[in-house]
């Protein structure tokens, strides 16, 4: 009820501002604190896959804050928290690239031979690529220029969203191997997400074709 009661309560334009200042600040925290520690000599052992795996793990959960927007609207009528879809969709295409170019320069220094060897030997590492190399374009297209040129293009480009995340998690799921707990845990997280819109989708559909059986029934009686 909290919750209900806190996304309904429609923020003033200053209060977005502040909001969405807010959350930009804090997305930086896990990058300050990857910078801070890289200074200071305190990314442990083996400091490239703490950065590998620090900047895939903030990548994943911030795509998963940005699905979570829409499923707000659903359940409470609401849509002022889609004004910070594109700000958390930009700072997770950040996140993943930080973790794609931390994989090709620093583990790998640009070699492509043993990229490709590394990707046959383990398919998370193409999994992981394929969801990069999807987000590029929602980049590219996430201003409103973009949105006018492609006009209904625009949203069907950005559909593939889903695709990314659960390409994500398979990524994650695949990595870890054995202990699969966190990467369940985040599959389950996308499960609520995406069935919440399919539900609601659903029901939608039902409400037309009923509407269309009722207008039917009118002609002819």
């Amino acid at each position: 009820m909290a919750i209900k009661q806190f996304f309904q309560h429609t923020p003033s334009r200053r209060q977005i501002s502040w909001i969405k200042s807010t959350l930009f600040l804090l997305c930086l925290v896990p990058f300050t604190r990857l910078v801070w520690l890289g200074v200071y000599d305190g990314l442990g052992a083996n400091p490239v896959e703490f950065v590998e795996r620090s900047t895939g793990f903030w990548a994943l959960l911030i795509l998963l804050a940005t699905l979570s927007l829409t499923p707000v609207r659903l359940l409470w009528g609401v849509t002022w928290q889609l004004q910070f879809r594109r700000m958390f969709g930009l700072m997770m295409f950040f996140y993943a690239s930080l973790h794609i170019t931390t994989y090709l320069w620093l583990d790998y220094g640009f070699d492509w031979a043993d990229i490709i060897k590394d990707i046959i030997k383990h398919p998370y590492v193409l999994v992981g690529a394929a969801a990069y190399l999807l987000t590029v374009p929602l980049a590219v297209t996430s201003n409103q220029y973009m949105m006018q040129v492609l006009r209904q293009h625009w949203k069907q480009l950005h559909l593939s969203v889903y695709l990314i995340a659960t390409l994500g998690v398979v990524h994650f799921w695949w990595l870890v191997k054995k202990d699969i707990r966190e990467p369940l845990f985040y599959a389950v997280v996308l499960a609520l997400l995406l069935g919440v819109r399919l539900y609601y989708k659903l029901r939608q559909m039902k409400l037309k074709v009923d509407r269309a059986r009722k207008v039917k029934l009118s002609a002819v009686i």
